[in-house]
């Protein structure tokens, strides 16, 4: 019994399986609609890439310098994912490239449905029909997102030198499920403890798959790693 409340805190297991097929019948609903989603994507032309981080990684920035590197050679329109308000939105509008902004009104995470109706509103944008390359910037969070497909071709991790390089041990399924692992804010190394081999290693432990790219947007530092990664993956 609760002291405070007075509830019977005896655990309950009867409701267990309602509650795991509830999560179950969701997660199949969003793959359904991903698969839409993905199709949709293709037949816009373009590739998919869901960015998932912490708060603060350097997604928004990242996305900034490579509109200003590539917005002449490929067409690149942006999904924007945030809680609350539009600014990221605002900031990459800013670079000239069509940009929708969801928010999730206090969601952790973007979801396909969401993504589903971000894509017709993108369709509306001027060229925001036609599309080489679409990146949809999730909710700042690597835990939920790592979840849900979205309906993207690739997914990357972004983790920043100021977090640490512990993320891959405590965040693994955002590693699993990601093709590139992005070590960015490079040109902090000097002022904080972050051995990148050992982040590396942690990550290619549980995705020996995984690409990883240090870089920082700041200093132009691993960027052209980066650009020949967008270029490769579109076909270019």
């Amino acid at each position: 019994m609760c002291d405070s409340c007075g509830c019977d805190l005896t655990p309950d297991h009867s409701h267990d399986s309602k509650v795991i097929e509830v999560h179950q019948s969701l997660l199949a609903a969003n793959t359904a609609m991903a698969e839409k989603n993905r199709a949709h994507i293709e037949k816009m032309g373009a590739v998919a890439i869901n960015m998932i981080s912490s708060p603060g990684s350097g997604k928004t920035t990242l996305l900034e310098k490579t509109i200003e590197a590539l917005g002449n050679s490929l067409r690149i329109g942006v999904i924007e994912g945030d809680i609350e308000t539009d600014r990221d939105a605002e900031r990459i509008r800013a670079k000239g490239v069509p940009v929708i902004q969801l928010t999730t009104g206090g969601a952790c995470h973007l979801d396909a449905a969401q993504i589903h109706k971000g894509l017709h509103l993108l369709e509306k944008e001027p060229g925001g029909d036609q599309l080489d390359l679409l990146f949809i910037e999730n909710v700042g969070n690597l835990v939920c997102p790592a979840t849900f497909d979205l309906g993207e071709h690739h997914r990357l991790v972004l983790v920043s030198v100021p977090e640490g390089p512990d993320k891959p041990a405590k965040y693994p399924k955002a590693f699993i499920s990601s093709q590139l692992f992005i070590i960015s804010k490079t040109d902090l190394l000097p002022y904080f403890d972050f051995p990148v081999e050992e982040a590396k290693a942690e990550a290619l432990q549980l995705n020996p798959e995984l690409e990883v790219m240090p870089l920082s947007s700041t200093s132009g530092e691993g960027f052209e790693q980066w650009l020949e990664y967008l270029t490769r993956v579109c076909g270019k």
